[in-house]
């Protein structure tokens, strides 16, 4: 038994080392999100997420007037490839969850429907993303880990997202860099090419002209 205590002590003093670090880059865990619908318009939040992640998410319509006359929404969840994830019509709320196949910007538009359309409302949206959307209890109850031992398991599982989002971050960035030197390539080619093109044009323009003057006897 004292093994086992001194093993999770152990991981205990080796995760919480991290724990500073890990709340100052702030790995992606939940949202609550407050948006205000004009009576005409489109609002939509973002979230950038890579690969391989859960998203949870619940919204709901908030009206101060009369809860009787409570204004119907719709909702559409795309991928970045333009995929419709979520799309609900005429509703006052509404869940969706999913797994992301490939990373990049993932949005959530909201509007009124066309019977509200001269009402505002207000939408309250409470969206998970990674280990914040994990089911715990769960893992608590299949692992039989309880108190410190599941405190250690979601810091470790938040060392791991730190780790994958640089990961990413990194291969962004390589990514970004390729772009960059191409573009700074074709720049320089495209300068050598204006001033060869320049040059050419005035032998030209100077032999035309030589040309001319000779034809005239100026010369």
């Amino acid at each position: 038994m004292g093994t086992r205590d001194d093993a999770v002590i152990l991981r205990a003093i080796a995760v919480l080392l991290c724990s500073a670090w890990i709340l100052a880059a702030g790995p992606p865990t939940a949202a609550a999100l407050w948006l205000s619908l004009p009576p005409s318009a489109t609002k939509c939040v973002s979230e950038e997420i890579h690969a391989g992640v859960v998203a949870l998410a619940d919204y709901a319509v908030v009206h101060d007037d009369d809860p009787r006359s409570m204004p119907t929404i719709s909702a559409k969840v795309t991928a970045p490839n333009g995929d419709t994830l979520h799309h609900k019509e005429n509703v006052t709320m509404g869940e969706f969850a999913f797994t992301t196949n490939e990373p990049g910007t993932y949005l959530a538009c909201f509007w009124l429907d066309g019977a509200n359309k001269g009402i505002g409302a207000s939408v309250s949206i409470n969206w998970k993303i990674g280990i914040a959307a994990k089911d715990w209890e769960s893992v608590a109850k299949k692992e039989k880990i309880e108190g410190l031992e599941l405190e250690l398991r979601k810091l470790e599982e938040a060392v791991e997202v730190i780790h994958e989002n640089l990961l990413y971050l990194r291969s962004r960035e390589a990514g970004m860099r390729d772009v960059s030197e191409r573009t700074n390539g074709r720049v320089a080619l495209f300068s050598v090419m204006s001033l060869a093109l320049c040059i050419v044009a005035s032998v030209l323009q100077l032999r035309h002209l030589k040309g001319y003057f000779h034809k005239k006897k100026l010369i």
